[in-house]
């Protein structure tokens, strides 16, 4: 058995997360309680109680996802005796997810990875005013096919990229919403099945993200980081990175680079990888999983039944 540790993104949130571990073990219930103090904001009960629309707000959402799968890996490793450390070959985290992959490595505290991830969502939804930028998700084009559509959206006043190539067939673009748009409308041209508009607020994982990218760099200089103690598999390399500050250099590009998520999928099966975790809330990265590593046992650890039967299985 080989196992890699995934870590959630943006839009696997949902009002009432975190609230079963919190009321079952004392070790998660002080997870929320350190990210509380840490952001000076009762976080957990905007988590628990709402509303949908201020959990959804980036600034809130980043580091209460991170929240919820730090709590987990804590719960794991308190409650149960599972240390990620000796069970894990790789670690890797979807966009935000990076940086609870990070936490869960040792590379930065609980307190900073939620204060840098509170920065890093001002900071998205600060760098483009509302209504300048988007996001669309094309469904049934690959990665390499979707640079046809991109260049037919794109001029020299408006453009869109790549923003996460996430499994065959599921490419996110982001950009100016002109751009967007015209993706939207003329996507089936170019033999997409469907292109749909994201409710998001800021075209993230764009250059447009520039600014944040480098307020990004600037907050790293005040926390401390370590080398990893589990390999991180890097969004913006999709391969494995122990160096804090390598990881630190990737964190920073990975605000305007893209998610390369399908090859990180690829770098798992290349190498051995037989378990896939989702840690956190939702199941959409261990549902791409399935559908992806036909031969990889794929599963989504959220609730006290999952951590059980995930405790007895390592």
């Amino acid at each position: 058995m080989k196992y890699a540790f995934v870590f959630p993104g943006q839009g696997s949130q949902f009002v009432g997360m975190g609230k079963e571990l919190a009321e079952n073990f004392v070790s998660a219930k002080d997870v929320f309680e350190e990210v509380n103090q840490a952001l000076g904001q009762d976080l957990y009960k905007v988590m628990t109680e709402g509303p949908d629309s201020e959990l959804t707000l980036t600034a809130n959402a980043q580091p209460a996802l991170m929240a919820v799968s730090m709590a987990v890996v804590r719960v794991l490793e308190k409650d149960f005796g599972v240390s990620l450390k000796d069970k894990a070959a790789f670690v890797a985290g979807h966009s935000l997810g990076e940086y609870s992959a990070a936490c869960s490595a040792g590379v930065f505290s609980l307190e900073d990875t939620a204060k840098l991830l509170r920065i890093r969502g001002d900071a998205m939804q600060e760098a483009v005013p509302v209504g300048v930028g988007g996001m669309a998700a094309v469904l049934g084009l690959s990665y390499k096919d979707v640079g046809a559509l991109v260049d037919a959206c794109n001029d020299e006043r408006y453009y869109c990229v790549a923003a996460n190539d996430n499994s065959d067939g599921q490419v996110v673009l982001s950009g100016h919403i002109q751009a967007i748009e015209k993706a939207v409308e003329i996507a089936s041209e170019f033999g997409a099945k469907r292109c749909l508009k994201l409710p998001v607020s800021a075209p993230f994982h764009s250059p447009l993200m520039q600014s944040a990218a480098e307020k990004m760099a600037r907050a790293f200089m005040e926390v401390e980081a370590h080398d990893a103690q589990i390999p991180i598999v890097a969004n913006v390399l999709a391969a494995p990175e122990t160096e804090k500050k390598e990881i630190i250099k990737n964190l920073i590009e990975q605000v305007t680079g893209t998610v390369r998520w399908r090859e990180t999928m690829a770098f798992f099966s290349a190498n051995g990888i037989t378990d896939l975790v989702e840690l956190g809330a939702g199941k959409v990265l261990s549902g791409m999983a399935k559908r992806s590593l036909k031969e990889v046992n794929s599963v989504s650890v959220c609730s006290v039944q999952d951590i059980e039967e995930l405790a007895k299985n390592l």
